[in-house]
């Protein structure tokens, strides 16, 4: 193919983006939209950038050198990085491309002013802006600077900020290439920045505009606050004017430089209502052609706009797709089910297929429409008690929704044949017999899944998974299922409320509920002490634990010393639990049982912080501090008016806390043992995919939803194209944060605590354990590196029941997501941990190592000195 080093604009839209890069690609995009003006130009292909390394075979050694480079090891980077660039910019330019661009420049026009820009293959994309990663130059004159200029935005591909914003966004130095686009200067009355989505609020009704004097380098570099208009529906909704006191001017001889700016102009908008209106309407036409919202450079002259770029916004969380132009709020499944991580398409199809309700996607997760429950005064009561009661925050959110009178609309009450959210089902007895009941069902269930699930294959074994997810969804909808949840959970908020009221005491129902027996998770917690028993008496099993760095280690353990007695009681221990990981509602998550490595550094914590026996000593205690707060309460009730009445009311709902609340995390482990049910077979299933030549990695199908997993089977063919756009998108994912609550305009609501009641300074959140404590906070965001010791607070973004063995060598817990019963909160009471959760950012506004003080009771942490 003959090399092309130049191409106009005119000749360039998206499909030539490996040639011309992001920024060539949309520049030639928006040069063919109707009534959008850019300024001329053309652009300098990535064949003249591989041309230009190609004379340098010293590039390629010190590319090596940077690869091995640590991402972590900034001064490498910063030395390597500045190696490269100065031997790009020494590398002459060959003969026959610098003619080619001063002949793009003698047909534009060689005396006139240019702008010359880089335009790398790895910018402006969906998935990752890279925006200010590379350099611009301004008023350019004359063809040897504008060559000089083109090789210095060759080199700017290795900045040091490039070349770590790659690393982060998982993109290999060698794959991109740098395209460098010349335009024609402009020079303007004023410039900056139109946001076609709000990018705080990712409002997609509002339009945002930046706006001051000069060229958009004020603004960039910070050198002037700009002013701020909003505009919905085509009309300013609000402005912001500063006082603008320099701004950016193009010299004539070349470069630029800063000029002050008269004072009466200082504090004049740099444009008009209707001229920001204007701009917003080009915006809408730009947003409509590229499909998304836009972050748009523009400049005014002579009240004419143009345009001089047009990047996506990869900051802002997506929306579900609705096939209607109703108003909808949606509702995170993640905050509820204590887990914001992105899901890969297998993960989400799968819990959407095994769920209770119907759950939309967006941004790599899941979201449930509670439009309808909002709209009906009835239903909407019901639904904001039993958010606040779960997460205060959902419920803050929501109601700033229902504040606008206007987004969701009231609608007279209906009949549902749902069983109403927070209602009170019929009673059912305070009888143990009747959780042994339900667990025996669930059990003769997922065995009858084991057994049958082996025999199918192929297509035969998606069908039969289909059946299964309807027996999955019957036991979890069965109405027993469905009391004995809520019996405990309605047991604990009528001792937390009528212990305050009657004896002033917050949250009573967390001692109450100590050491309650029957609950999976928290006796998972307590089985891996019993694992360290075995182990801390064998030094060989010790130390060969702690060299483990793969997951084949248990058939070494074997070979050693008591090794044979440790692998048994791991195995033991897997055979129990081995369905959990963290992130367990995503199916393809790695399960313990596929990554037992992940239990060994807590394996050796407990050996070496915990005395033998430790588990039954624990859980003991607990059960004595609970008896001792049940006499003590009982014994102070009475003495009141009416006491004997009140004591005995009390003593029933704490026999009904202790006989149910234990259940509340088996519903959940019933799940996920039927998960790996699912995944055991479905990898199975890719494995063949694999041998039969149909797939490269057996992992490819966690990119595929379940159907389009069914259909590879049938067919023999994958869409490799489709995998490789999903993975891209799921590394885009991964760097969003997900709202507790999204509307179908695009704004992101966290809620807030309207609280006066706490100390300057420190962080609140959810009491939802009480107690008191001060300790080291240890910020862990991975499991696998945790490193505790006795005493320290655990600070995480949330909880699922995998971190529970982390939970017995912990002084309290801090994290950003959840709520009263959640997974997390309902382990720390069973454990005694003073908690507090939904602390926002707590991950980064705790820093590891520093001493903090959990308010378990009244709910916020302090940072201490």
């Amino acid at each position: 193919m003959t090399e092309q080093y130049v191409l106009d604009l005119q000749e360039i839209d998206e499909s030539r983006l490996g040639v011309v890069g992001g920024k060539g690609a949309h520049l030639g995009s928006l040069s063919r939209i109707e009534g959008i003006r850019v300024p001329a130009g053309f652009c300098v292909t990535t064949d003249a950038y591989r041309r230009v390394v190609a004379r340098s075979p010293s590039l390629d050694a010190r590319l090596d050198r940077l690869a091995r480079v640590s991402p972590d090891d900034q001064e490498a980077i910063r030395t390597l990085s500045a190696e490269i660039r100065r031997t790009i910019e020494e590398i002459a330019v060959p003969d026959e491309l610098a003619e080619a661009i001063t002949g793009a420049l003698a047909r534009s026009g060689e005396r006139i002013p240019y702008a010359v820009r880089s335009s790398a293959t790895a910018e402006d994309l969906p998935t990752a802006s890279f925006a200010g990663q590379q350099d611009t130059y301004l008023n350019v004159m004359g063809p040897t600077e504008v060559l000089r200029h083109v090789s210095r935005c060759w080199a700017s591909l290795f900045t040091e900020r490039a070349v770590t914003y790659r690393r982060r966004n998982g993109i290999d130095d060698r794959t991109v290439l740098m395209a460098v686009v010349v335009q024609r200067m402009v020079l303007p009355d004023a410039s900056g920045i139109l946001f076609t989505a709000d990018p705080v609020t990712g409002d997609r009704t509002v339009a945002t505009v930046d706006a001051g004097f000069g060229l958009g380098e004020a603004l960039v570099s910070g050198l002037v606050n700009p002013d701020v208009f909003k505009v919905r529906h085509g009309e300013v909704v609000a402005r912001t004017i500063s006082a603008k006191q320099r701004e950016v001017r193009a010299l004539p001889a070349g470069g630029t430089r800063e000029v002050v700016i008269d004072s009466r102009r200082q504090e004049q908008p740099a444009l008009t209502d209707a001229q920001a209106v204007r701009l917003a309407e080009l915006g809408r036409r730009i947003e409509a052609h590229f499909g998304r919202p836009q972050d748009i450079e523009w400049c005014l002259v002579d009240d004419d706009f143009h345009i001089v770029q047009s990047r996506p916004i990869t900051t802002l969380f997506p929306v579900p797709e609705s096939d209607d132009q109703e108003n909808h709020v949606y509702v995170s499944v993640g905050h509820q089910q204590m887990m914001t991580d992105a899901m890969r398409p297998l993960g989400l199809s799968m819990w959407q297929l095994t769920a209770m309700a119907r759950m939309h996607q967006a941004g790599g997760r899941l979201f449930v429409d509670v439009t309808g429950r909002l709209a009906s005064p009835a239903s909407r009561a019901a639904l904001l008690d039993l958010m606040g009661k779960g997460d205060p925050l959902v419920r803050d959110a929501l109601e700033t929704v229902l504040d606008r009178d206007d987004f969701v609309p009231s609608l007279p009450d209906a009949p549902s044949a749902e069983p109403r959210a927070g209602g009170a089902p019929d009673p059912i007895e305070t009888d143990p017999a009747v959780v042994t009941g339900l667990i025996e069902r669930s059990q003769a269930s997922i065995a009858a899944l084991r057994r049958d699930v082996r025999t199918k294959t192929g297509p035969e074994l998606f069908d039969y998974l289909l059946e299964a997810f309807e027996e999955h969804k019957r036991v979890l909808t069965d109405p027993l299922n469905f009391k004995a949840i809520m019996a405990g959970m309605e047991a604990t908020w009528w001792l937390n409320d009528k212990l305050e009221e009657w004896l002033g005491e917050k949250n009573a129902a967390d001692t109450l509920t100590l050491s309650a027996p029957g609950n999976v998770t928290s006796e998972m917690g307590l089985a891996l002490l019993d694992v360290a028993d075995v182990i801390r008496p064998r030094p060989e099993v010790v130390g060969f634990l702690e060299g483990v760095e793969d997951d084949g280690f248990l058939d070494e353990l074997a070979k050693l010393p008591g090794g044979a007695e440790a692998r048994d009681a791991i195995e033991a221990y897997l055979d129990r639990y081995g369905m959990r990981c963290v992130g367990e509602i995503d199916i393809t998550r790695p399960r313990w049982r596929e990554r037992p490595s992940t239990l060994v550094p807590v394996i050796l914590d407990h050996v070496r912080n915990f005395e033998p026996g430790a588990a039954r000593r624990r859980f003991e205690q607990g059960r004595q501090e609970a008896l001792k707060k049940e006499q003590d309460v009982l014994s102070r009730l009475r003495a009141l008016p009416d006491g004997e009445r009140k004591a005995e009311e009390t003593k029933g709902m704490i026999d009904r806390v202790r006989t149910f609340i234990g259940y509340r995390e088996y519903p959940k482990y019933d799940i996920i043992s039927r998960y790996f049910v699912y995944k055991q077979a479905l990898t199975a299933e890719a494995e063949r995919l694999v041998e039969a030549g149909v797939l490269t990695d057996a992992e490819d199908v966690f990119y595929l939803t379940f159907e389009e997993f069914h259909d590879v089977v049938r067919s023999g063919q994958v869409d490799d194209r489709l995998v490789r756009e999903r993975k891209d998108a799921f590394r885009s994912y991964q760097a969003l944060t997900p709202p507790r609550v999204l509307t179908s305009d695009g704004e992101a609501l966290s809620g807030a605590y309207r609280r006066d009641d706490v100390p300057d300074g420190a962080l609140i959140g959810l009491p939802v354990s009480t107690g008191t404590v001060e300790g080291r906070a240890r910020v862990v965001l991975d499991m696998a590196d945790a490193d505790l010791e006795p005493g320290d607070i655990l600070v995480t973004t949330f909880t699922d029941p995998s971190w529970s063995p982390l939970f017995v060598g912990i002084a309290g817990l801090v994290t950003e997501v959840g709520g009263q019963m959640t997974h997390g909160a309902v382990i720390a009471r069973e454990y005694g941990l003073p908690a507090v959760v939904g602390v926002e950012q707590a991950t980064r506004r705790i820093r590891d190592g520093q001493r903090i003080r959990v308010h378990g009771t009244d709910g916020y942490v302090e940072i201490l000195p």
